[in-house]
């Protein structure tokens, strides 16, 4: 969601810097942070090297929702034409220089064309299904070999599948396993309706009951469900906050310096994304615009303790990356992806069954 052109991901500087509170808590936790920047075509890594974080690029066409399913060691990076599939390879993790430095490789495994659906936010379900928010159909869909995608929710205000993009869905969260609820910036049923009233026309709403839990909010991404409570971040306010689901009001927890979306969770922390927003008709007239000037927004990730609403750490993007879309936590150290085509790495390295094993000669390898 941007009115900005894209720039040329191979030519765009990067550049960032990090609190000196980054680099141990990642280590305490066990831990890297996956971070998708649509605006610069990146993905990246911030994993802990010594006493720094190390800030570790790949680059996709456009990525936004990410999604990593922890049982099976799957990746799955929405872009702008379709989704792609990474998987952990462990044997190749122990082979890669320096030796033991890392503990996981994730390889392409598969690659669904869906067109420009505009793939928001991703989840893999308790049955490893990968579902996905179809911003640009205002629905929520999985995907099958035989076609672009498979819908199988909208909301109630959404009529019909049209790809134009009426309400603007963007985020949703699970709850044992399944879609419970999911933000969208507006009610509306016609081509972008939701910009005529982007600053107070967002909604969180329950996936099941098609109930609205909260209306009102500006620019509403990211629910999520953590520690049984539901979670949100208000956009066009700055914020993350609880939601109280008895009254429909948000518990803010914090107030952070720039647009937020992208969150995730580990342990007492949440990890929120936070974009710059430039001043552009998109992004006029909402609550953070007024609050703080261009030069006051950043971008980056900010950690805050859930307990108090301290931030006790960041990495902010100086230069190359205006605007974060979504933020994971990877139960890893110091893993890599390796998404390369003539990367000679890919090419020889195979991923078989146990029965398909057996039959290899170890000397051919």
């Amino acid at each position: 969601m941007t009115d900005s052109a894209y720039p040329d991901p191979s030519t765009s500087p990067l550049r960032s810097v990090h609190t000196k509170t980054l680099p141990p808590l990642l280590g305490e936790l066990g831990i890297t942070l996956l971070i998708s920047t649509y605006q610069a075509g990146k993905l990246i890594f911030v994993r802990r090297d010594g006493d720094r974080a190390n800030t570790h690029f790949r680059t996709f066409f456009i990525p936004m929702g990410v999604a990593f399913d922890r049982q099976q060691a799957r990746l799955a990076i929405g872009t702008r034409l379709g989704v792609w599939e990474f998987c952990s390879h462990p044997p190749l993790a122990q082979k890669l220089e320096p030796i033991g430095k890392y503990d996981a490789c994730f390889l392409p495994r598969h690659y669904h064309s869906t067109g420009n659906i505009a793939i928001h936010e991703m989840a893999y379900d308790s049955t490893g299904e990968l579902w996905a928010v179809n911003t640009r159909f205002s629905c929520l869909c999985t995907f099958n070999r035989d076609a672009s995608f498979v819908p199988r929710w909208r909301p109630y205000f959404i009529s019909n599948l049209a790809p134009e993009d009426r309400c603007h869905l963007n985020g949703m969260a699970l709850v044992d396993g399944r879609p419970k609820f999911v933000t969208a910036l507006g009610t509306t049923n016609h081509a972008h309706g939701w910009r005529e009233n982007k600053a107070r026309g967002g909604i969180l709403l329950d996936v099941p009951s098609q109930s609205v839990i909260v209306d009102g909010l500006s620019m509403p991404h990211s629910p999520r469900w953590y520690r049984d409570q539901l979670w949100v971040l208000e956009s066009g306010a700055g914020s993350l906050a609880r939601v109280d689901l008895a009254t429909g009001k948000l518990d803010i927890v914090a107030m952070l310096p720039g647009f937020t979306r992208g969150l995730d969770f580990w342990g007492d922390f949440a990890f929120v994304g936070l974009s710059q927003v430039r001043e552009s008709a998109l992004f006029s007239g909402i609550p953070i615009t007024e609050r703080l000037t261009v030069e006051q927004r950043c971008c980056g990730m900010w950690v805050v303790h859930l307990l108090n609403g301290q931030v006790v750490a960041f990495v902010r993007f100086e230069e190359g990356v205006q605007e974060i879309f979504a933020v994971e936590v990877l139960p890893l150290r110091f893993p890599e992806l390796l998404n390369e085509p003539n990367d000679d790495n890919i090419a020889n390295s195979f991923m078989l069954s146990e029965e398909a094993l057996r039959q290899i000669d170890p000397s051919a390898l």
